[in-house]
């Protein structure tokens, strides 16, 4: 078998090696099947056992209150950004949006096509083309209004690093997180949210689904003239299955909730997760401002480790021999330049060491 090297992508990214090779033992026929899960009908009975055990895995992780209903829909957090203001906008049209980088922003552009938006904060900083964000804004600074329908945040902001540490306090308005890089980092008081979405690629999954934690009574609000496609109540009456759903994501995500299972659960991720940021953080920290994080350290991403050198031709140089030493995708994204290391629950402590390691080694011979 090839040998894996490390993947620092930001997404699609690292899955668990357990997972993995469950999926690859079994991909030609599931045990007593005699078919690959890639062949069978999601109205088969086999394909609902993996369903409802995906299900009651993200049930058991989260703590997820009956009156939540727990959903696979497809298009991505993208789609999500059109269909949370299509649903639980109406009747106010008008809803709240704090900014903290360049997802929250895409969700904003498409709110603002459906009501009214208010940006109870935004942390962005620069002009132009040099815009940028570097912190999560404190309770203090946000600007609420008790009357919108929903305030909408973004959980961890891949691009620049930066991660709400707590909830915001909204009062009595339904909470909506885009958590598609930081679910199940740790465990979370999901009564605190009305929704929760994330695209699977990043910390859960395949690409090709999206997790939907939504409480009940919020998917009363879709209005009956939306597009039976568009509409939260189509998936929780029908219970994600009133089309083919992506039923290879929901096996893997099955998977990846039972490893997390297995492993003790969200309390022991989120104690891994901290330990292995710590160790790069530490190493940028010490570097005497060879590097040079991004995000200012309260607002600092357990996910997406972002920073940069003294100069770009040295982050270039440090990146083409990552990559020839087995380290893949540690480039920052286009919009920010820099590095970036992004190490999901599935990362393993090993690569953050020599991930370490290497760096120290690089400004050793360039510093």
């Amino acid at each position: 078998m090839e040998k894996r090297i490390y993947n620092f992508s930001a997404g699609p990214a690292i899955l668990p090696e357990e997972a993995l090779k469950e999926a690859q033992e079994n991909l030609m026929a599931l045990p007593g099947v005699g078919m690959s899960v890639l062949e069978i009908s999601h109205r088969s009975k086999t394909f609902a056992e993996i369903h409802a055990d995906a299900k009651a895995n993200i049930k058991k992780l989260l703590d997820v209150p009956d009156d939540y209903a727990i959903l696979f829909l497809q298009g991505g957090a993208s789609l999500q950004f059109s269909m949370v203001p299509l649903n639980l906008m109406p009747p106010k049209n008008k809803a709240d949006y704090i900014l903290t980088g360049s997802w929250s922003k895409k969700a904003l552009k498409e709110a603002k096509r459906v009501g009214t938006i208010n940006i109870a904060a935004t942390t962005e900083e620069g002009e132009g083309d040099k815009k940028y964000f570097k912190r999560i804004p404190k309770q203090n600074e946000l600007k609420l209004d008790p009357d919108a329908a929903y305030v909408h945040i973004t959980s961890n902001n891949t691009i620049f690093g930066t991660q709400w540490q707590n909830e915001p306090e909204v009062g009595n308005v339904p909470l909506v997180c885009d958590a598609s890089s930081d679910i199940f980092h740790k465990k979370i008081d999901v009564k605190k949210y009305g929704v929760i979405y994330a695209g699977a690629q990043k910390n859960m999954g395949p690409s090709g689904v999206t997790l939907l934690i939504i409480r009940k009574d919020l998917a009363e609000r879709s209005q009956d003239s939306l597009h039976t496609m568009l509409s939260y109540k189509t998936y929780v009456e029908k219970d994600s299955l009133y089309n083919t759903p992506n039923t290879f994501g929901v096996y893997i995500i099955k998977l990846v909730t039972k490893w997390l299972l297995d492993m003790g659960g969200l309390d022991k991720m989120y104690e891994t997760n901290k330990k292995k940021a710590a160790l790069l953080y530490k190493a940028i920290d010490e570097s005497d401002g060879f590097y040079k994080g991004h995000a200012e350290k309260e607002s600092r991403s357990l996910m997406n480790i972002t920073f940069n050198l003294t100069t770009e031709e040295l982050e270039k140089k440090l990146v083409e021999e990552s990559t020839k030493a087995g380290f893949s995708g540690l480039k920052g994204h286009r919009s920010v330049g820099g590095l970036r290391a992004s190490i999901y629950n599935a990362f393993p402590i090993k690569g953050v060491e020599d991930l370490v390691s290497f760096m120290k080694d690089f400004q050793k011979k360039n510093g």
